[in-house]
């Protein structure tokens, strides 16, 4: 296979990536037929895993679009996979072009080929960090170099959290992240759900996950309390085609489906 400009030396292109699986079924353009062979093999299993994962990333669009809008220019996006196809800064820099943000993730196939990508984007680096280790990534000095913590910032933990188990401690995480940034921040989760689905549907997410490590299914209260006492904004956490949809046709007739809520919380 003939190597193209954006896939770096040292990535096995004869071996499936999560991430490219996950960057096809988002429609993006950084996988191979051998990506897109493991992801319609998931999506036969069923086919709503490909549209869960659009409408992650559509509220991350959403989601990024609004903060913009409210003031917000730096995002730390933890778990970010390959950041192409309408990620956080090509949405953040098309609204503000001096929008900075900083990706993680535990992926180092993620995190060679987002460095392929972002090459020449002073505004936008990308570590490669466990999202449980908290203290390591707010210490590195990219992150610090990029963000400026005493200035509010969008903590971004889209599809993340759900790959921590609970011997981890999650909340403990979230919670080191909300004491490191500034008041007028925001917190935005979405988490995967057992709420409402079948067990087809709940296969089919750990089989999609973009890390080896298990899928947590965990209920709306637990993922509410991940916000801990900042302020959920409206419509709250909901399934993610009912969290602020562009046009009422965008939500469907079953919402549920999506197998993920979602949310914005502001810290006062």
């Amino acid at each position: 296979m003939t190597r193209p400009s954006w896939a770096p030396e040292g990535i096995d292109l004869d071996k499936p990536s999560a991430s490219r699986v996950y960057d096809y079924f988002v429609g993006g353009m950084h996988n191979f037929e051998i990506d897109r062979t493991l992801a319609r093999q998931i999506e036969s299993f069923t086919p709503e895993v490909a549209e869960t994962m659009r409408a992650n990333r559509d509220l991350l669009r959403r989601c990024v679009r609004y903060l913009i809008d409210a003031g917000i220019t730096q995002f730390l996006d933890l778990g970010s996979g390959i950041p192409t196809v309408g990620n956080v800064h090509e949405v953040a820099q098309a609204r503000d072009p001096h929008a900075r943000v900083i990706y993680v993730d535990i992926d180092p196939v993620a995190v060679a080929h987002s460095q392929a990508i972002l090459e020449g984007n002073p505004g936008a680096a990308v570590i490669q960090a466990d999202m449980a280790d908290t203290d390591t990534i707010l210490a590195n000095p990219v992150v610090r170099r990029v963000l400026d913590f005493d200035r509010p910032i969008a903590v971004l933990l889209l599809g993340v959290l759900h790959f921590v188990p609970d011997a981890a401690d999650p909340a403990g995480c979230v919670a080191r992240l909300q004491q490191a940034v500034a008041p007028g921040s925001y917190l935005a989760i979405t988490h995967a759900t057992a709420d409402g689905q079948p067990a087809e549907v709940l296969e089919a997410q750990k089989l999609s996950g973009r890390t080896s490590t298990e899928i947590v299914l965990r209920d709306k209260n637990h993922i509410e309390g991940f916000f801990h006492d900042w302020s959920l904004l409206e419509p709250g956490l909901v399934h993610l085609p009912l969290w602020r949809p562009e046009n009422p046709g965008d939500v469907g007739e079953h919402p549920e489906m999506s197998g993920a809520y979602g949310g914005l919380a502001l810290r006062a």
